[in-house]
């Protein structure tokens, strides 16, 4: 038998090459749509079908997490992954890269809520809250890492980064294929909290204010992420290096905080009430970087900023994990679900509020994490009454 650490080592595994892949082709995406002469509302678009894509899928693969097993799931995902990195590199029609673009949606939903439900599957609920965290900074790592080794690529060649993140998703499904065991379930007791059928499950008071949480942690996300570079470059004048320290080094203060310390707070102070405490922080950072004005300011208050978000995230997703029984695989796609709607909705919001004011789309972000911290205090009561 496989221990359960070799297993949650080869996942994460999986989930840093396939996040490692998609850091890959940041850098040198805007020289191919330069070479195709695409204009930056068509990348939008691109982005969106990703993200509508993912959206319209994750459900189904949801079920199909339950229905046909975890493995066999990621092992399509991959493969899909690789399928979808492939396109975008020898594409030279627009078409084609929306094409790759939606099939990486598809690759998305299918790896994600099976990842998920697999880590459910070989952890216990004491164990659960370390695991996730891992998972959130194994693909924070990918993201952080990528980027830099993709610009290395693209000096090269600009489209062999698509072809080498092709080649580490394909070798890693010959390698999960070869390795990697589907778990047995398990159903704690403690799980099962209410009844309900097919699309009804959503309404469960639990997991539907779970689902708004997500949605709303991933809209100030997204809404924040898509125009902060246009923020800071037309307000303070930031150049590229300013922009990646930011973004590199709130990824790196993320992951010390999901690795080292989320077990910890999890178990000090219960996912609800982390969730609270982190919707509380992000809130008043978004808010604040209407109002620094210097460059030490603006940088620690938007490092900093993404640690909220990214304990949200685990946070939700291990409460989630206790609640569900044998229905992981649904869960996680309804995770992934609501976190394709606030990645689709929230950078087109926020681009129109930005060409309104600049400090708009944060004003908009602060008050929709208020509605969260409202949310989640109902949210904490009712978890309270039903323990």
């Amino acid at each position: 038998m496989q221990s359960p650490n070799m297993t949650l080592a080869i996942l994460l595994t999986n989930l840093f090459i396939v996040f490692l892949g998609i850091g890959l082709v940041i850098p040198v995406t805007p020289e191919i749509m330069d070479e195709l002469h695409i204009s930056g509302a068509v990348v939008g678009y691109m982005v969106a079908f990703f993200a509508f894509t993912q959206l319209i899928v994750s459900p189904i693969a949801g079920r199909w997490v339950d229905q046909f097993g975890r493995k066999r799931m990621i092992l399509i995902g991959l493969v899909i992954f690789a399928l979808s990195e492939f396109i975008f590199g020898i594409g030279q029609k627009v078409e084609m890269l929306f094409l790759s673009r939606m099939l990486g949606g598809v690759s998305a939903a299918f790896i994600m809520p099976a990842v998920t439900a697999f880590i459910a599957d070989i952890t216990t609920l004491e164990q659960r809250p370390k695991a996730l965290g891992y998972m959130s900074a194994a693909i924070s790592t990918g993201f952080i890492i990528g980027p830099g080794f993709g610009g290395f690529l693209g000096e090269i060649n600009p489209r062999l980064p698509f072809f080498i993140a092709a080649a580490l998703a394909f070798i890693t499904a010959i390698i999960a294929i070869a390795v990697l065991h589907e778990p047995d379930r398990k159903l704690e007791k403690e799980q099962i909290i209410e009844e309900k059928t097919g699309i009804k499950r959503i309404f469960v008071p639990m997991y539907l204010i779970s689902f708004i949480i997500i949605f709303i942690s991933t809209f100030g996300l997204a809404c924040f992420e898509s125009l902060f570079s246009l923020f800071v470059d037309h307000k303070f004048g930031f150049l590229p290096k300013d922009i990646a320290i930011v973004i590199t080094g709130g990824g790196i203060l993320g992951a010390v905080f999901q690795v080292g310390l989320f077990d910890r707070l999890t178990k000090w102070l219960g996912e609800i009430r982390l969730i609270l405490y982190c919707l509380i922080l992000s809130a008043v950072l978004v808010f604040f970087i209407t109002i620094v004005n210097t460059y030490w300011t603006i940088l620690l208050v938007t490092i900093t900023v993404f640690v909220g978000f990214d304990l949200i995230r685990p946070a939700v997703t291990t409460y989630l994990s206790k609640i569900a029984g044998n229905e992981q695989g649904f869960v996680s796609g309804m995770n992934s679900m609501f976190t394709s709607i606030g990645n689709v909705i929230g950078p087109i919001i926020g681009g129109i509020l930005f060409d309104i004011d600049l400090n708009y789309p944060f004003y908009f972000s602060t008050i929709l994490l208020a509605v969260g911290i409202a949310v989640t205090f109902a949210w904490k009561g009712r978890a309270y009454q039903t323990t």
